[in-house]
């Protein structure tokens, strides 16, 4: 993992990139505005996170304030996690991106299926 006082670029979009440019973080952080408090509720998301990339990603995410972790069990130690507020100003950000996704994915999927029925009726 990068140091958190050392990246990549200057840039401020290539420095967001580097702390929540993969596919999982944003996925937990959806998961997490969405209710999800537990390791197991993460775990069980639709996608399907493998338990190694889930405990990394958290780590990470903790490291840069992005999630809070809160002791609940003491034997095993188990812990509910939630957005801190920098994590909570990334909710409109995943609403816009989801918004793009409707607007230009889910669209572009569905073409070559409506050509392809038109063609065959």
């Amino acid at each position: 993992m990068i140091n958190i006082f050392e990246y990549r670029s200057d840039c401020p979009l290539a420095k967001t990139l580097e702390v929540i440019g993969d596919r999982w973080s944003l996925i937990i952080i959806r998961d997490l505005a969405l209710g999800a408090k537990t390791y197991s509720e993460l775990e069980n998301n639709p996608e399907k996170i493998t338990t190694n990339i889930l405990a990394n990603r958290l780590k990470k995410l903790t490291t840069y304030s992005i999630v809070e972790k809160t002791l609940y069990q003491e034997r095993p130690k188990r812990y509910t996690y939630g957005l801190t507020h920098k994590g909570k100003c990334l909710i409109p950000v995943l609403l816009e991106l989801v918004k793009w996704g409707e607007e230009h994915i889910d669209n572009e999927c569905q073409h070559p299926v409506e050509e392809n029925q038109s063609a065959q009726g």
